[in-house]
């Protein structure tokens, strides 16, 4: 596969990008080659095209299967294996966030879990699992909103993103709402 320079430009991009997600610039580039590859590339074509050695181009392969971004599968009469991105843009950005949270947010907070467990030897360590059960509830928020979110169908979470801001006014008011029809309910059992 020959890179010409719109496709040189998206895959030293993801290069760059994948060091800052985590995975390495040869991983990034491959995937990125992957992902705009018309057909599955076999692991010579991947080395070619980016000028990378056959080992790493192997080492790049596991570490995008240990992902699940990448598909393994054999062509008939080919003893080769070629290898291709999910065609499907938002089974690439599920599978992304989920692996980011199994790799990231929950050994957070099974840590914070167990540490929260912990009775507090002194004052300092009941201060800091004060603000370990603020992090704990924020990570276990953000957690129990990306187990909703990955329930929804790609039609309804295009759909919820493209409400931005508008859910955010939308839970503005009902919190007024809620404040107003409170301090009234409040109001009315004082009179009573």
């Amino acid at each position: 596969m020959t890179l010409t320079p719109l496709i040189q430009s998206f895959v030293l991009h993801f290069g760059e990008m994948g060091s800052r997600w985590g995975m390495n610039r040869t991983v990034g580039q491959i995937y990125a080659l992957l992902y705009v590859a018309p057909e599955p590339l076999h692991a010579e074509q991947i080395a070619e095209a980016l000028g990378f050695s056959r080992s790493n181009v192997s080492m790049g392969l596991k570490e995008l299967a240990s992902w699940r971004l990448v598909r393994l599968q054999h062509l008939p009469g080919d003893r080769r294996e070629y290898f291709s991105a999910p065609e499907d843009i938002w089974t690439v950005f599920r599978t992304l966030a989920e692996e980011r949270r199994r790799r990231e947010l929950d050994p957070t907070l099974s840590m914070l879990r167990d540490a929260l467990m912990e009775a507090p030897a002194n004052d300092s360590e009941a201060h800091a699992q004060q603000r370990m059960r603020e992090m704990h509830d924020l990570v276990e928020l953000m957690t129990t909103w990306f187990d909703q979110v990955q329930k929804l169908d790609d039609r309804t979470l295009v759909g919820l993103m493209k409400l931005g801001t508008q859910v955010a006014r939308l839970v503005e008011a009902k919190n007024r709402v809620a404040r107003l029809t409170g301090g009234r309910a409040a109001k009315d059992k004082g009179h009573g």
